[in-house]
């Protein structure tokens, strides 16, 4: 008998809308291996500025085994030593320097989601030039 892990609720869609009405970003499915690994993608330079996935709890060191999404950002250096740990942010799943894990939950609020949501996405925005 298969086991079922049951899901638990999400903002991913309003992230997915939030994105797409802000930025006029479409989220990316690369891989044929995690059909909802939804990658979002600046425009103009092509860097992704943010990650949905789902992971079971485990897996982000967490109790349980049920499936939930996160959202990776990135953060700068400063705002990770704040809020890396604080309820519901991790250290960035398979995401390597200052990004971040947001559970999509509920245990953080949807303002605070979308906050650091655009925080990351200028962080990978094309570097003005120093004259």
């Amino acid at each position: 008998m298969k086991k079922t892990i049951k899901k638990q609720s999400s903002y991913r869609d309003e992230i997915l809308r939030y994105a797409m009405d802000k930025y006029g970003t479409r989220p990316e499915y690369l891989w044929a291996r995690w059909p909802n690994y939804a990658i979002l993608r600046r425009a103009d330079n092509k860097k992704w500025y943010g990650a949905i996935l789902d992971v079971p709890r485990d897996r982000l060191g967490l109790a349980g085994t049920d499936v939930v999404d996160v959202l990776n950002v990135k953060c700068d250096a400063g705002l990770y030593a704040f809020i890396n740990g604080e309820s519901g942010i991790l250290r960035g799943y398979h995401m390597g320097g200052t990004w971040v894990s947001v559970l999509l939950d509920g245990t953080v609020a949807r303002e605070q989601i979308f906050a650091l949501l655009d925080a990351s996405y200028k962080l990978v925005g094309p570097r003005k030039k120093v004259q």
